[in-house]
């Protein structure tokens, strides 16, 4: 009698494993139609002005796949044009809490924001996301903002760096008194107007990167859509470091990318726009909640 209740206590925790193992294969399975389903169609390509000091050039490629490509230009000089890194608590051990770029746009008044570096704690399994909008999330790399420094670097990562007078350099890093707002990254993509190949992946994905001009006077944005068959499928680190020296990055790196890519401005209206196709737990146009991001403030043209 015992022996029977035991194999059936077994038999029972075994159909419910099996069936727990199915729904999650099957949530997982359906967390992966929507890319599909609902990947926009390529848009025309484009070179605009945006605000006094900001272009913005989209390319569209179909080989070696589709690729859409969102380019902004910052001239630093111009009037009006300021830098924020999203500010941090100097007191938590996780200084900052996850915020959408729009979230970020929106919140500090900025006309034009991108993702920054990567971040703990997260999880992403398609249908589970962590960390939520407002959860208290620490980056990477080194980051300041206006002039308090709330991360310091755990690894060699690159550096952005942006002065007081709104001058910007990558590398090496200025003495800590100096040091106004800072962003990092991972892969240095281009040094002194030579591409870096060493180490860098080869996958495909959604990418971020950033790099500057010989003097520091001029910052390129790049976002690269991904994960969206037939409008785009991303690019390779070796594409992204080609990419920044096409629109004359002298100096720059990869940002986080993946789900985290995401380029917003704000809209006629005042309302965030966002410029790309973000992909978020596999859903086109979904923005994720991220640590820290790169602000600019401008004015109309």
């Amino acid at each position: 009698m015992r022996n029977r209740f035991r194999r059936s206590f077994r038999n029972s925790c075994l159909a419910i494993l099996a069936i727990l193992f199915s729904a999650i294969i099957l949530v997982g399975i359906i967390c992966r139609v929507p890319a599909r389903l609902l990947s926009p169609k390529q848009p025309e390509e484009t070179v605009e002005t945006l605000f006094r000091g900001i272009t913005y050039e989209r390319e569209v490629r179909n080989s070696p796949r589709p690729m859409v490509i969102h380019i902004i230009t910052v001239d630093l000089s111009a009037q009006g044009i300021g830098v924020l890194v999203t500010p941090g608590d100097l007191e938590s051990s996780r200084p900052l809490e996850a915020r959408t770029t729009s979230e970020y746009l929106q919140e500090f008044g900025l006309q034009l924001a991108v993702n920054g570096d990567a971040f703990s704690p997260w999880i992403d399994l398609g249908f589970i996301y962590y960390p939520f909008s407002g959860n208290n999330v620490d980056v990477y790399g080194l980051a300041a903002s206006n002039g308090e420094i709330y991360s310091e670097a755990t690894q060699n990562q690159p550096t952005l760096y942006i002065s007081r007078a709104t001058l910007a350099s990558i590398d090496p890093q200025p003495s800590r008194n100096r040091i106004h707002n800072a962003i990092s990254g991972t892969n240095l993509l281009i040094r002194n107007g030579a591409m870096r190949i060493e180490g860098l992946p080869h996958d495909v994905q959604p990418r971020t990167a950033i790099a500057i001009n010989q003097s520091g006077t001029r910052l390129i944005i790049v976002v690269v859509d991904g994960r969206q068959p037939g409008y785009s499928e991303g690019a390779s680190m070796l594409e992204l470091a080609q990419i920044l020296l096409d629109h004359r990055g002298y100096t720059g790196f990869n940002l986080d990318g993946g789900g985290s890519s995401t380029l917003v401005i704000q809209g006629e209206n005042g309302e965030p726009q966002v410029l790309n196709s973000p992909i978020h737990q596999r859903i086109p146009g979904k923005q994720r909640p991220i640590g820290n991001h790169l602000g600019i403030f401008a004015r109309e043209e």
